[in-house]
């Protein structure tokens, strides 16, 4: 058994562990490795694991070590493999013991997600370090050539069963409080504060279409709640402007966002994380990309939308990649919206297109076990 330490910096709120934990699951549920996780706020990590201790030192979840990765690091012997995620800087006692190893520890960074054409061409390339250590750079993607993107095994089987059973969607949202109306168009919103809420609001309870929002506890709650002229909003609040119903619901755990995903007919995501699983869901997206300085974050969303619609129609190319722009630029909703719905077929065609062609490669967990102990 190979035994591994993936270091994860909580940098914006649950993108990276959320990364991190799936990842930690499926090397040690699906390939047997030895799996440590250590987590530099592990109060972040408790709502993705309701039944983990915040306040733990160390503790056993789902068959990995989760370790409060402390300032006052305590000196342990490294794994075989050792993962800092997203360019996280390792203990410098850490790195002195990885040196002092007869067996040096593969390193790896493994980077943030992105469609850029210059990651197949950086993916798996070593850099040579001052203390004799090798790192790799290890990039998750979309195309052949880069490390693919996380997906256990059979999910794709498993969402089309939820997706095929009605009353397994009436229960799961039932469990969540959501009564779920039969007529309406089921959106979920999980987001960043975000100007374009507003308008995207008014456009959906002015529309003819009845529309259901799922908006679990997050950051854009107070744009909701301004939108609303309330305060505050808390889970169970269920509020109705004109065709518009919106159900705030409970933090969930990531295998019930999942569902809550499968279940909507368009998810509006954030960050990298739900991003990936809004893809896996198979249904028409809107991705709230994380903002880089100087308008980095843009190269990054335009690469995307180049691949994903390399083969969709013109004119719902336009749509789509139009709404994701103005819901990133905090304006044009409206519009952008009723384009999207002029082109909604073809959209979701896209949608359930694009995860299967997704699904057929090399998941992201399995080239890294690859790469790592052949």
């Amino acid at each position: 058994m190979v035994k591994w330490d993936i270091f994860c910096n909580v940098v914006d709120n649950f993108g990276d562990i959320g990364v991190t934990w799936r990842l930690a699951r499926q090397l040690v549920a699906e390939h047997g490795q030895d799996v440590r996780l250590w987590v530099d706020e592990p109060a972040v990590f408790a709502p993705l694991c309701p039944q983990a201790d915040p306040k733990a030192q160390s503790q056993w979840q789902q068959g990995v070590e989760i370790r409060h990765w402390r300032q006052d690091w305590q000196p342990v012997e490294p794994a075989d493999v050792v993962i800092e995620a997203f360019a996280c800087q390792l203990p410098a006692q850490y790195l002195e013991a990885m040196a002092a190893r007869r067996d040096q520890p593969r390193w790896l960074n493994l980077e943030y997600l992105s469609a850029e054409d210059w990651v197949a061409g950086c993916h798996g390339l070593p850099s040579f370090q001052p203390n004799g250590l090798q790192k790799s750079f290890y990039f998750p993607g979309f195309v052949e050539g880069t490390g693919g993107l996380l997906r256990e095994a059979g999910l794709l089987e498993r969402r089309d069963a939820f997706q095929a059973d009605p009353q397994a969607r009436r229960a799961f949202l039932r469990e969540l409080g959501v009564a779920p109306r039969e007529d309406a168009l089921l959106i979920s919103l999980f987001a960043y504060e975000n100007a374009a809420l507003a308008g995207w609001l008014d456009a959906l309870a002015a529309g003819s279409q009845p529309v259901q929002l799922l908006v679990p506890v997050g950051r854009v709650l107070a744009d909701l709640a301004r939108w609303l002229g309330e305060e505050q909003l808390g889970a169970g609040a269920s509020r109705q402007r004109g065709n518009l119903v919106i159900d705030v619901l409970p933090f969930v755990s990531q295998d019930d966002y999942d569902r809550l995903l499968w279940c909507c007919d368009f998810n509006a995501v954030r960050g990298e994380d739900s991003f990936i699983r809004a893809q896996w869901a198979g249904r028409p997206l809107l991705w709230h990309i994380y903002q880089q300085e100087e308008g980095a974050h843009w190269e990054k969303l335009e690469a995307f939308l180049k691949v994903y619609c390399r083969d969709v129609p013109a004119e719902a190319a336009a749509a789509l990649s139009e709404s994701w722009r103005a819901w990133n630029r905090g304006e044009g909703m409206p519009e952008a919206w009723a384009a999207l719905l002029e082109n909604w077929p073809e959209i979701q065609r896209q949608a359930r297109r694009w995860s299967l062609v997704q699904g057929a490669r090399s998941d992201l967990a399995t080239g890294l076990v690859q790469f790592c102990t052949n």
